[in-house]
């Protein structure tokens, strides 16, 4: 009895922790939402916050998406006209459906996948540096939110950056899929670079999912960086948890857009 007691009560003590952190996060969304949307244009904020968060967002990752999304598009044809030559001859349609997924889904998730390894784990281990040294209990006593000072330049050059993030993307990996289309199996690049089944609802789902992603990655990451304790170790703890977090959030929204997507607009 004792051990089912202890069980049931580590548990129970999980599960208040849980909902207790749903509803911090909860909290910091709706801050920096409000914040983006009222409060961070009247009130204090860092002077050049915003265009420093977007080049740190932005310039800094553009290489390493352009370079990872490049060779995910060249391995992805390549594996997938190996497989139709093998069954049937539909090499001419690689290129149109590939864009297509690109469009939709593919091209907004690795590069949102990407940057919540690299920008998420920066903004985890900056307000988690800043929380353990007692910065932000300065801030506070200056009058000045945590939330809104430090989440909301970062919220707003995120949704920026990871929108045109995705676009270069996904240019990226089309062009090097095309490539390697016409160099290992001889696709006409007229034929590949096809772009007729692409709708406007499947750009406008794209858009929709890019800057969804941009959005969740520095609010789940300002939350990861606000709850560090400690010392270093807990800034370590906090940036894995904002990796881990910002992918899992990406992989939660895609699959609810597409979901709700599919409902509105049938087969994307």
């Amino acid at each position: 009895m004792t051990r089912t007691r202890r069980a049931i009560t580590r548990i129970g003590a999980r599960t208040l922790e849980s909902v207790a952190a749903a509803a911090e996060l909860g909290s910091v969304a709706a801050q920096t939402a409000s914040g983006a949307v009222f409060g961070y244009w009247r009130g204090k904020r860092p002077a050049g916050g915003i265009a420093r968060q977007m080049y740190f967002v932005g310039n800094r990752s553009l290489v390493f998406v352009l370079v990872t999304l490049g060779f995910v598009g060249m391995v992805m044809v390549y594996q997938t006209c190996l497989l139709t030559t093998k069954v049937v001859d539909g090499r001419n349609q690689v290129g149109a459906q590939w864009i297509k997924l690109l469009v939709t889904g593919v091209g907004p998730s690795l590069t949102a996948m990407m940057l919540a390894t690299r920008v998420g784990a920066g903004i985890a281990a900056e307000v988690g540096s800043m929380k353990v040294t007692e910065q932000l209990d300065a801030l506070r006593m200056s009058g000045v939110t945590p939330v809104r000072y430090l989440i909301v330049p970062r919220f707003l050059a995120c949704v920026v950056m990871t929108v045109l993030l995705s676009i270069f993307g996904i240019a990226a990996s089309w062009a090097a899929g095309g490539a390697t289309g016409y160099y290992s199996f001889q696709i006409n690049p007229r034929i590949f670079f096809d772009v007729s089944t692409v709708e406007p609802v499947h750009v406008l789902v794209g858009l929709i999912k890019a800057a969804a992603f941009g959005a969740a990655i520095p609010i789940v990451s300002g939350f990861c960086g606000l709850r560090a304790r400690g010392s270093s170790e807990g800034v370590g703890a906090a940036t894995t948890a904002a990796v881990i977090g910002s992918s899992f959030a990406v992989i939660v929204l895609d699959l609810i857009i597409s979901f709700i997507a599919m409902r509105a607009f049938g087969a994307i």
